[in-house]
């Protein structure tokens, strides 16, 4: 007799029988992670799944085994007892559902306690069985408490493969270090076999994050909706988050030390959403507030650089066989000497008349008289403006030397 143990993945799950059917769309099939333990602040992600399985037709795929993967020590469950007798004894399920949306789309959801242990195994087979039943891509929910007041929109951070295509929610847009999870290890081996696979969290307010917050739950929820396209029925979750938020907002009212401290989240949130919208705004940023790579700015910069009409005046010509580029004052058609050009200066500044007049001085110059030779009793105004003796020549000035 074969051990089971033999097999690591049989010893770890059975698929039902009859499996369910899986079909029934044309478009990709949607793999929904909501694994309750770990970063679940309003049980926001264990509500997500609670609700889906009530809401909607749904029936077992496959059904992973507690016992290999779970620490009851860390996980007691329930038992309930009657006249000192024992009557109920609750069970934790770990399993993959076939759920039909309103217009009987179906997705695949992974629901229950998060795994103690054995988490590349696990993690490996439900890469194995997305492969199997044909997912294209994985949507992973979790929720953090942050502080924030209750009083602004819930927001939720995206991550995972092409965000910005998929979803229009911000990314967390720097480099980070979290905690890891068995959710993000499925996420990591679906996308290491190419599978597209994105991950949503819920910012709880952190002074509701011990009690049910179902507009975390809608907000997960919502975005599942767009990414996957379905039709979820989410009007009973929008009830229910405008009840608690009418109790939260009677419950700040009536204290004042909770009123001071909503002050001051709302304070802080305006300024981190006006922060934001600079950055966003700024040039220097990408959509979801990530630096641009070297390439990206050079390229930007080469485009610039394109668009930009060439100025032949602001050149800086150089005479050939000079150690260094010698500058010429346009107000006197002559060129600044170099302390190592003493000897030449001085021979060309005691014979002016010995050299062409193309060759000492701009040929619009060269009909004028220099300025040592001026009248000191000319002070009329020239006709033009360019004229002027102290006016920049912007064109038609050459250098006095030629190439």
């Amino acid at each position: 007799m074969n051990n089971p143990s033999d097999n690591p993945q049989r010893a770890m799950y059975e698929v039902v029988f009859p499996v369910p059917d899986v079909t029934g769309s044309e478009e990709r099939l949607t793999l929904v992670i909501a694994l309750g333990g770990y970063a679940d602040a309003g049980r926001a992600v264990t509500d997500s799944a609670k609700f889906l399985l009530d809401a909607l037709e749904h029936r077992p795929l496959v059904n992973f085994s507690v016992d290999e993967l779970v620490d009851y020590r860390s996980r007691r469950p329930g038992v309930t007892m009657n006249h000192g007798e024992i009557v109920e004894v609750s069970s934790l399920s770990l399993a993959i559902d076939v759920v039909r949306d309103n217009v009987g789309k179906p997705f695949l959801l992974l629901s229950g306690p998060e795994p103690d242990m054995r988490w590349e195994a696990f993690s490996n087979a439900v890469a194995d069985l997305a492969e199997k039943y044909g997912v294209t891509n994985a949507v992973s929910l979790y929720s953090a408490p942050m502080t924030v007041p209750h009083t602004r929109p819930l927001g939720v951070i995206g991550h995972g493969t092409n965000l910005a295509s998929h979803s229009a929610v911000r990314g967390w847009g720097h480099r980070m270090t979290v905690p890891g999870s068995a959710s993000l290890n499925i996420e990591n081996e679906l996308i290491r076999r190419g599978h597209d696979s994105l991950g949503f969290t819920a910012q709880v307010p952190h002074y509701v994050a011990q009690s049910d917050y179902p507009l975390a739950t809608l907000r997960l929820l919502q975005e599942v909706a767009a990414v996957a396209d379905l039709d979820l029925p989410l009007g009973a979750l929008e009830n229910e988050s405008a009840r608690v938020a009418e109790l939260l907002n009677q419950q700040t009212n009536e204290s004042s030390e909770i009123s001071h401290l909503v002050n001051i989240l709302e304070e802080q949130y305006d300024e981190e959403k006006r922060r934001r919208e600079q950055l966003t705004s700024s040039p220097l940023l990408g959509p979801d507030g990530t630096m641009p790579s070297a390439d990206e700015i050079g390229a930007e910069f080469e485009k610039f650089l394109a668009t930009q009409p060439l100025r032949h005046d602001s050149l800086a010509l150089e005479e050939p066989g000079a150690d260094s580029p010698q500058e010429v004052d346009e107000t006197t058609g002559q060129r600044d000497v170099e302390a190592g050009d003493d000897e030449q200066a001085d021979a060309r500044s005691t014979s002016p008349a010995s050299e062409e007049p193309g060759d000492s001085m701009p040929e619009s110059l060269g009909a004028q008289d220099p300025p040592s030779q001026q009248q000191p009793h000319q002070e009329s105004q020239p006709e033009h403006p360019e004229q002027q003796p102290n006016a920049k020549r912007k064109r038609g000035w050459k250098p006095w030397f030629r190439f």
